[in-house]
């Protein structure tokens, strides 16, 4: 058996890592309204003994650049304004390139605590 999760997604150079089933497949992304926020629906096994593992997303702006490596998803349009939001799978071991602040720099708004995985459904 299989079902569909959906998660938020938060916008921003920071990437949000999820806990997904081995074999998820990304079905679909929507910008919520009164949400103001992206979400990400995932199908993925419900065999409890299926390993899970972390993958990590990025939602960029319409003309902002990300690395040639990151794999587009879909895209998610604000129907009540200008905006776009583009979904990019990060490749497993590119995870590490956001794990570290360079030159000892910290954001704590940014801490990768704040960005956690939530399951809506």
């Amino acid at each position: 058996m299989k079902t569909i999760h959906k998660f938020r997604l938060e916008p921003g150079k920071e990437p949000t890592t999820l806990t997904l089933k081995e074999g998820y497949r990304v079905v679909r992304s929507e910008y919520i309204v009164p949400h103001k926020a992206v979400y990400l629906w995932v199908e993925q096994p419900l065999n409890v003994t299926t390993p899970t593992l972390e993958r990590q997303f990025r939602v960029a702006y319409s003309g902002e650049p990300v690395p040639d490596s990151f794999e587009y998803l879909d895209t998610a349009l604000d129907p009540f304004g200008p905006e776009a939001y583009h979904v990019f799978a990060i490749p497993a071991g590119e995870e590490e390139l956001f794990n570290t602040a360079p030159d000892g720099a910290s954001n704590d708004a940014f801490s990768r605590q704040n960005w956690q995985h939530t399951a809506i459904s």
